[in-house]
């Protein structure tokens, strides 16, 4: 293929060009000549290089660095790692170079960048792995992930070049590990952005559903804001305020969160967009202003007080500041309004990086403390990892960075910021560890409470601790901080470990006495025998005697037994040969891979798969090939963690098949419904109906249905005839 170079040129400096103008930060000389010098090493390591797309490489780095510059606002340092963020992988230029021409900290990021790289490029046999040693970069500097996060948002805006297979790998292991990390480092835009190319890939029939009804209600949605505009904002020039009202649209994966949680269509999603006040104010006003904003919009609006949510008293641990409330607005529907100063508003779009542009005037530092903290925190969690599967590793630190918070006081006073559902043992974890392992209770404003007690909002927490006191494997029912899971679970394990060798050497010694050697293939035998999943649990076992002597005798003689019937077929090998082969099953409806080889497979318990729905297969260590729905609840997990075992999965012959699905149908009753329904299914649609339970209360009705489905056409036919019957308001399918 051809490529005329000169106008790709022109290009690669307009582009360049526009980098260097719109950055965050104000860029000095100094600054620029960096940016420049750093662009100048990336256009030479990329030169022969190209996208899938066939456009120059080079347009990828600057693309990164704008996001850097622009979008997450950070300066000089970032932008010129982010245009070399590749070149250490791709290039002949090494470590030493980068340090001798830029400095060791930016060789030192742009290094951190080429480890997470090279783990993706690499296939580790669990994704969390790659998730793990991300988190490792984070406490040394978070640039590194502040940086990744951008490189990993182009990637995502630029995936349909990608085959897709890839795409949905891509697209499950950024809404499980990045956009996670970008709400924890405050990038709400980046963090939504990457939640809805996400689903873009991974549903793409729900995401075009969304974004086509979200723009055919586009014209409405600005009619309403242009109203509610013009009634509040008289009221607020009148006190002299100097504002801005603004409308958005919510993010389309939350709107699908929203549909999915509470069951209702996107029609039903009452709120699926708000109004932001943007205000100009100096320090000393800046809270006083924000709540006189509040004042004149609930006097012009009816509010609802159980949806008021207060960030700017006290902001989230993400830094986050901002007063949310939900009024009656025009037209008598409800709608959330966020109240924002010009300072709040750049925090909540640029997250950490806006904290460097107001460290003076502002009181920052406690949400500074808060983000501190939390690295620290990570890092603690990481320490205790030789103890963690990376499952675990994975839910503990996950729990920390979506959760909502609660605020509770020291007994002198000082604030202490927590997860929703946090528990007293975890206040008693986060003060110190040593606290959390002697726990014995606390006095929750003077009151006596176990440390189980879950914290509310406001509590003062005294904990109460005892020498004698030790972790208990039933405090991990209830504690919710990665801290205290981290250290109970260490803690056990380190006790756990003990009792397994004391195990280990009873065993041995019994087996020493019947005269067998002790050895993996007769603790593997040992283990089926008794029914244990592990080694461990056939170790402990013995130590805590519920194995003994007597039992070890049973599987001796159960040995005699085997050994005896299996030199009868020795002897006589004509009868063996008489045990009939399972009949297989019919191997023509899934075919796998690329080649679509016919293979074994069962299907997955955790959805209900029809001919016609998207799937995959997913490769089991002990029951074989399980095939899942691409809208499996399990699916994002699965492809973010063990994407290496997913393998393609497409329909062959799927009139052959009929498979049972769970449908709900609700509507109004009246005369002759049930008779409607059984109709359409039993009647036009010629579907066997193995159960149906329909309830009626108030004149509306619900109901399950058992159907059995050839596949997904003739379901999605039956759901339109549902619908067009009188009185019938939703019908949906349920996964199991």
């Amino acid at each position: 293929m051809s490529y005329d170079l000169e106008q790709e040129n022109k290009e690669i400096l307009a582009r360049y060009k526009d980098l260097i103008s719109n950055t965050y930060r104000t860029l000095d000389e100094e600054n620029n000549k960096l940016i420049r010098k750093a662009f100048d090493i990336a256009l030479d390591a990329h030169k022969d290089q190209r996208r899938k797309t066939g456009e120059p490489y080079i347009y990828h780095p600057i693309a990164v660095a704008k996001i850097v510059a622009t979008e997450i606002g950070l300066g000089a340092t970032s932008i010129a790692c982010a245009l070399l963020h590749d070149v250490i992988e791709d290039s002949d230029y090494t470590y030493d170079d980068l340090k001798k021409i830029f400095g060791e900290k930016i060789a030192d990021i742009v290094n951190g960048l080429t480890k997470i790289s090279i783990m993706n490029h690499q296939n580790i046999s669990v994704q969390s792995e790659n998730y793990r040693k991300l988190l490792l970069t984070l406490s040394e500097d978070f640039r590194v992930i502040l940086i990744k996060i951008a490189d990993r948002l182009h990637n995502m805006r630029t995936l349909q070049s990608m085959a897709p297979d890839k795409q949905k790998k891509i697209a499950s292991e950024t809404v499980y590990i990045y956009a996670p990390l970008a709400h924890r480092l405050g990038l709400y835009n980046i963090k939504s952005e990457l939640e809805d190319l996400s689903l873009k890939y991974n549903n793409p029939e729900v995401y075009n559903e969304i974004t086509s009804k979200l723009e055919l209600a586009k014209e409405n949605r600005e009619r309403y804001i242009e109203e509610f505009k013009k009634e509040v904002s008289e009221k607020l020039k009148e006190e002299g305020l100097n504002f801005t009202i603004k409308g958005r649209a919510k993010a389309i994966s939350s709107i699908y969160r929203k549909m999915l949680k509470q069951g209702v269509t996107f029609e039903e999603v009452f709120d699926n967009y708000a109004i932001r006040i943007i205000y100009k104010s100096d320090a000393k006003n800046e809270k006083f202003l924000a709540w006189k904003i509040y004042s004149i919009v609930t006097d012009v609006y009816h509010s609802n007080p159980s949806r008021m949510r207060d960030w700017i008293t006290q902001p989230r641990s993400t830094g986050y500041e901002s007063l949310h409330l939900t009024v009656l607005g025009p037209d008598k529907k409800w709608i959330e309004v966020q109240i924002r100063s010009e300072r709040m508003d750049e925090i909540a779009e640029k997250g950490v990086a806006a904290h460097y542009k107001y460290k003076e005037g502002y009181k920052q530092s406690s949400e500074d403390r808060n983000f501190e903290k939390w690295v620290t925190e990570i890092r603690e969690v990481l320490e205790q990892q030789q103890n963690l599967t990376t499952s675990e590793l994975l839910d503990n630190i996950k729990l920390n960075l979506y959760s909502k918070e609660v605020f509770v006081f020291t007994p002198k006073g000082e604030i202490k910021i927590l997860p929703t559902n946090a528990t007293a043992l975890d206040f008693a974890f986060s003060v110190h560890s040593d606290l959390g392992m002697k726990c014995l209770g606390a006095k929750i404003n003077g009151k006596l409470v176990p440390i189980s007690y879950k914290l509310q909002n406001g509590d003062q927490v005294e904990i109460l601790s005892s020498q004698n006191q030790k972790p208990k494997s039933d405090w991990l029912e209830f504690v919710v901080t990665s801290k205290a899971k981290s250290k109970i679970k260490s803690y056990l394990n380190s006790q756990k470990n003990q009792l397994v060798d004391d195990g280990k050497e009873i065993l041995q010694r019994k087996l020493r006495h019947a005269k067998i050697n002790f050895n993996d293939e007769e603790v593997n035998k040992l283990q089926k025998f008794f029914n244990l999943k592990t080694s461990q649990e056939l170790f402990l076992k013995f130590q805590s005697n519920e194995l003994d002597a007597s039992s070890l005798r049973k599987y001796i003689e159960s040995k005699n037994v085997f050994n005896n019937l299996l030199s009868r077929f020795r002897k006589s090998p004509t009868k063996a040969q008489h045990i009939e082969e399972p009949k297989q099953q019919n191997l023509d409806m899934i075919v796998f891979g690329k080649d679509e080889e016919k293979l074994n497979y069962s299907y997955a318990k955790c959805c209900t798969v029809i001919p016609g729905d998207k799937i995959f297969g997913f490769i089991t260590i002990s029951e074989g090939i399980k095939v899942h729905s691409d809208n499996c609840p399990n699916a994002i997990n699965l492809r973010a963690q063990y994407d290496y075992r997913v393998i393609p999965a497409k329909w062959v012959n799927e009139e052959s098949f009929k498979n049972r699905v769970k449908i709900e149908i609700e509507g109004l009753d009246r005369m002759g419904m049930i008779n409607d329904i059984t109709t359409v299914i039993s009647g036009s649609m010629g579907m066997d109906m193995k159960s149906m339970s329909i309830e009626s209360n108030d004149g509306v009705f619900t109901g399950s249905i058992n159907l059995e489905v050839k596949n997904k056409s003739q379901l999605e036919q039956t759901f339109k005839k549902l619908k067009d019957i009188n009185g019938v308001s939703r019908v949906r399918r349920l996964q199991s």
